[in-house]
């Protein structure tokens, strides 16, 4: 018995008939725009909620930047340009556009002095992924280095926020991890996500490194640990919990059987070769096998000390006295609020029982930043990477009702413009 089915008609918009049969079916004019795909749905309202309240923040700091003027009268390469947009590529984004220019000129140059300062700083502390991107992007585009630079950061923050958004809501819903994304975009320290700062691009490298464990793609979370390898020395945070949760699985004979061991054998010997050849590659071009350490050390006052450094801040901070390196007092009290707060943050976030990897990534990320010497008042941006701490914000706030949550991001977004753009570039040193 023959059917009409291989004939069904289905209507459009429009009530036109297209035939399912005979022959290729021209798209009808209705159906653009095209949909998006199905698995890219779900990102659309987080991207939205990040990318608004990540418009109104710089909007705010370009206002307050406008309005106080400080800056014309600024070193362009400290804070200051002709246009307020230009301070998006001091500080750090200075060096970072030399790279992408001119590229490494590696060297270890001893300065007279008996200062803080006893090496010449040279653009081998700057990681290569970031400002290989912008070169990319300029020679492929035609945009400048600047326009470049600030759309890597730009496309990477989507995408970091996309990653947000992926972890937070396998862990505590679809609802939760939207609202994280749009946390990610008010997080103290926010405002170098749209800036000439590799922040972005290696926050994206973690989430969906750390998404990639907790949904065991291994050989995708060894291959993203290398990348991140490239971008960042605090990348060893992230290698070394990619590569702990990789052995916990093997240790595991459930596990094991489940999900193979060459997988997690690829993701643990994968993951670090980035972040030791370029470590190496620098030691072999200085001659100077420690010459990166050196370079943090001595030519930018970085390196652990166990916490000594923040703890003589936070003695300071505590009466009142500034008696420490790098002093900026906004930033440093905006940076003390944060680290009062990391302890109720941290055992929230405990109570969820997040995935061995999170838990290493964030307690590893918090521990390098509190036992390193480094301007306190940048804790705020130091701390950004360490996305995990959202889940529980996120959680809490997924209870609330929609205008609720309007007022909130509203405010946040608008305060975002001051304490997470505005204080870290004008107020302190990025």
């Amino acid at each position: 018995m023959e059917t009409a089915a291989d004939d069904t008609v289905t209507d459009g918009p429009d009530g036109a008939g297209t035939a399912r049969s005979g022959g290729p079916r021209e798209r009808p004019w209705a159906t653009w725009p095209p949909r998006l795909p199905e698995a890219a749905r779900p990102y659309l309202r987080p991207l939205l909620l990040y990318g608004v309240t990540k418009l109104v923040g710089l909007g705010v700091f370009a206002a307050l930047l406008t309005y106080a003027g400080d800056f014309r009268e600024k070193n362009p390469r400290f804070g200051g340009g002709a246009h307020w947009w230009d301070v998006l590529a001091t500080w750090d984004g200075w060096w970072y556009l030399q790279v992408a220019e001119h590229g490494y000129h590696p060297s270890l140059v001893r300065l007279d002095s008996d200062g803080l300062f006893t090496v010449q700083q040279n653009s081998v502390a700057f990681f290569p992924l970031y400002p290989a991107l912008i070169r990319m992007v300029s020679e492929s585009t035609g945009l400048g280095l600047y326009g470049s630079g600030i759309l890597v950061s730009v496309v990477s923050s989507f995408i970091a926020a996309a990653g947000i958004y992926a972890v937070i809501s396998l862990l505590a819903g679809a609802r939760a991890g939207t609202i994280a994304a749009g946390l990610f975009a008010v997080a103290p320290g926010a405002g170098v996500e749209w800036a000439v700062y590799s922040e972005s691009l290696f926050v994206a490298i973690a989430a969906w490194a750390c998404y990639a464990v907790m949904t065991r793609r291994w050989v995708a979370a060894g291959l993203l640990a290398f990348t991140a390898g490239l971008n960042r020395p605090t990348s060893a945070v992230l290698i070394g919990a990619v590569g702990l949760a990789a052995l916990v699985t093997l240790a595991r004979p459930e596990s094991r059987r489940e999900h193979g061991i060459r997988g997690p054998v690829y993701a643990m010997l994968v993951a670090p070769i980035g972040l030791l050849g370029y470590i190496a590659w620098v030691g072999w071009s200085t001659g100077e096998a420690t010459a990166y350490f050196t370079l943090q050390r001595e030519g930018w006052a970085h390196f652990f000390d166990y916490g000594a450094y923040t703890l003589d801040v936070l003695r300071n901070l505590t009466v009142g006295k500034g008696d420490y390196h790098f002093a900026f007092s906004t930033p440093d009290l905006l940076s003390l609020q944060l680290v009062l707060a990391l302890p109720f943050l941290i055992a929230l976030m405990l109570r969820k029982r997040p995935p061995l990897v999170l838990v290493a990534y964030t307690l590893a990320s918090i521990i390098t930043v509190l036992g390193t010497q480094q301007m306190f008042g940048n804790t705020m941006r130091y701390l950004l990477p360490a996305f995990p701490l959202l889940l529980a914000p996120a959680a809490a706030l997924s209870r609330l009702k929609l205008p609720s949550l309007v007022v909130f991001f509203t405010t946040a977004a608008l305060a975002s413009g001051w304490y997470a753009h505005y204080v870290i570039f004008e107020l302190g040193v990025p």
